[in-house]
């Protein structure tokens, strides 16, 4: 029990100090197989849980970090990706250079599945 709560002491803090984002990381950094990882820390677990939270926490800091650089930045590129990402549909389909039209003529749309007719 003492080596199950010393691996996970250990994945926590690699965690936190490495800012890993992914499971994988974490069997990477420990040195251990996926097998070993998750016999000691089975789905559901409180301990995977736990892990799996601080790596979310992890890519969320990421990307607000992302986001703040590329507000502050003056590239152009940086500054349309960000827009992209936080802009309307309409902004987005102007950023893109998209003009979306719908025109019906008030028949039913049908889509014909398997019209393959072999010969």
């Amino acid at each position: 029990m003492k080596k199950r709560a010393d691996l996970f002491e250990k994945a926590d803090e690699l965690v936190r100090t490495k800012n890993l984002l992914f499971v994988e990381d974490i069997v990477a950094f420990l040195g251990i197989s996926k097998t070993t990882f998750y016999r000691e820390f089975p789905v559901g677990s409180n301990e995977l849980d736990d892990l799996k939270s601080g790596l979310e926490t992890n890519r969320v800091k990421m990307k607000q970090n992302m986001r703040k650089k590329w507000f502050e930045s003056d590239n152009a590129t940086l500054q349309i990706s960000l827009m992209k990402l936080i802009g309307t549909e309409e902004e987005f389909s102007r950023l893109a250079n998209v003009q979306r039209e719908t025109k019906t003529t008030g028949e039913p749309f049908v889509i014909k599945w398997n019209t393959y007719e072999g010969k």
